[in-house]
């Protein structure tokens, strides 16, 4: 049965309608923690572990630009949600954080330099606008919010999947595991918001296709990046090479180990359909289930 119920990874039918969004502190222990979380499985480990280098930085960017759009919104609930948003976002940026700075270190591997390179490209590349004309400091925030919104429909994708990956069954590290699955399942349980919020600023159909065109492959790459930083740096294990790496990948997403490809695709090509909203993507009523009985969170009210 594994370290999580079978009951739990089946997605409840029944959806719980609307829920305040709040964050949720949680406790994590990474003193023992493996790097190669996926015991014989280095590959998928480094691809899955890369979120903590890339994720922190693009939450932060996210956290504000949503304060810098905060002042404008005059709509209650959607204010509401942005602020659970931000407190949730918050958390997930500090949870990632400390697992570079705790378990990568005490596996020889030194984040800050690829942690560097995501300062840059989210805090300048995609920072606050600074031209003198308040109007184009305007439309650079709408872009933000549009990016976002595509972003936060990849991590939507793949909190659902860690919800619903059988990762026990090759012996996944249960805390990091569950570091995975709290994240995941509050980006499905706030998948709506970053959506909603863009097109309370007018982004419509045009402006969102643009930002999932130019989002989603930016965003894989960095990933892909960010794994092979973490394969070169380990010293347990040796340079696995580009090639090999890639076929790698191919073969933990046929296994089950990382999203298939396809399902990854398909997801992506849904948010061109006219019409498309987030909730499309999970459930709800799972993500609650789980954080309800997330060890981390669980430990924290212990």
């Amino acid at each position: 049965m594994g370290f999580f119920s079978d009951p739990l990874k089946r997605r409840p039918t029944q959806p719980p309608g609307r829920v305040a969004i709040r964050p949720r502190r949680v406790e994590f222990d990474w003193d023992t923690a493996p790097l190669v979380w996926l015991p014989n499985e280095p590959i998928a480990s480094y691809v899955l572990s890369s979120l903590n280098l890339v994720i922190p930085e693009g939450e932060r960017m996210m956290i504000q630009a949503f304060h810098e759009a905060l002042p404008q919104v005059r709509d209650e609930k959607l204010r509401e949600d942005m602020l659970g948003f931000i407190g949730q976002e918050q958390l997930h940026a500090e949870a990632h954080d400390a697992v570079m700075n705790q378990v990568f270190s005490r596996h020889g591997i030194n984040p800050i330099a690829f942690s560097n390179q995501m300062q840059y490209f989210f805090r300048k590349t995609l920072g606050v606008g600074s031209s003198a004309d308040p109007r184009a400091n305007q439309q650079r925030l709408i872009e933000r919010l549009g990016i976002a919104a595509s972003a936060e429909h990849m991590f939507a994708f793949m909190g659902d999947w860690a919800l619903n990956a059988d990762l026990e069954q090759f012996g996944a590290d249960p805390q990091m595991l569950d570091l995975y699955r709290w994240h995941g399942a509050e980006e499905v349980e706030h998948r709506a918001v970053a959506h909603e919020v863009a097109a309370y600023f007018g982004t419509g159909y045009m402006r969102r296709s643009i930002s999932m065109i130019i989002t989603w492959p930016i965003f894989i790459g960095w990933l892909l990046r960010a794994a092979m930083y973490l394969n070169r740096n380990d010293p347990s294990t040796p340079n696995i090479g580009y090639p090999r790496f890639i076929f790698g990948v191919i073969s933990a997403t046929r296994r089950g180990l990382l999203p298939g490809l396809s399902k990854w695709f398909w997801s992506g090509l849904s948010t061109f359909v006219p019409g498309f909203h987030p909730d499309s993507v999970g459930s709800t009523a799972q993500a609650l289930a789980y954080v309800a009985q997330s060890p981390a969170a669980k430990q924290v009210h212990a």
